[in-house]
C-alpha cells in the first residue's frame, strides 16, 4: 500500500499510537485524560481543516470538481472523527484495561484506520476519475506514488 497516502490519510496512526503510549505512561485520572482528549480533538480538527485546504490547493481542484472534492473532504473529516473517537474511548478506559482490553483497544484503532483508508480510497477514486490526465499526473506527484529508481552502473 502507498505509504505516502497512508501518512496523509487524515490523522497519523503513529501520532495516535504515540498518544496512546503517553496515556499509558500517565497515571492521571480519567477526568484529566478526557480533558486531554478534548484538547487534542480541537487541535486535530484544526489540523484536518488545514490539511483539507492545503490538499485542495495542491491538487488544483477546479469548480467542476468541487462536488467530488466536497465528498473527499467530508470523508477526511469523518475519518478524523472516527479516529479521534477510537482514541478517546481508549483514553477514557485506560486505567481499567486488562491486557486483553489493551490489545482490543489497539485493534479497534487499527480497524478504524483501515476503514478510514478504504473510505478515502473510494471517495478519492471518484475525484481522480473526474480529473483530466495532466491533473491526475499532478495528483500522482502530490501523493508521491512514483518511486525513482537509480541504475547502478
Amino acid at each position: 500500500m502507498n505509504t505516502t497516502l497512508i501518512r496523509r490519510a487524515g490523522i497519523s496512526f503513529a501520532a495516535i499510537m504515540a498518544l496512546g503510549a503517553v496515556a499509558l505512561e500517565s497515571p492521571t485520572s480519567t477526568l484529566a485524560a478526557d480533558a486531554s482528549a478534548k484538547s487534542m480533538h480541537a487541535a486535530k480538527h484544526q489540523d484536518i481543516e488545514a490539511h483539507i485546504k492545503h490538499l485542495h490547493h495542491q491538487l488544483r481542484i477546479t469548480a467542476a470538481e468541487e462536488p467530488q472534492w466536497t465528498a473527499v473532504a467530508q470523508v477526511m473529516r469523518e475519518n478524523a472523527k472516527a479516529m479521534s473517537d477510537a482514541l478517546k474511548d481508549r483514553i477514557q478506559h485506560i486505567n481499567a484495561m486488562s491486557a486483553v482490553d489493551d490489545i482490543n483497544s489497539f485493534q479497534a484503532i487499527t480497524a478504524a484506520h483501515a476503514d478510514a483508508l478504504k473510505n478515502l480510497s473510494v471517495a478519492f477514486a471518484t475525484l481522480y476519475a473526474a480529473m483530466p490526465p495532466d491533473q491526475q499526473k499532478n495528483a500522482d506527484a502530490v501523493f508521491g506514488h512514483k518511486i525513482e529508481t537509480h541504475k547502478h552502473g
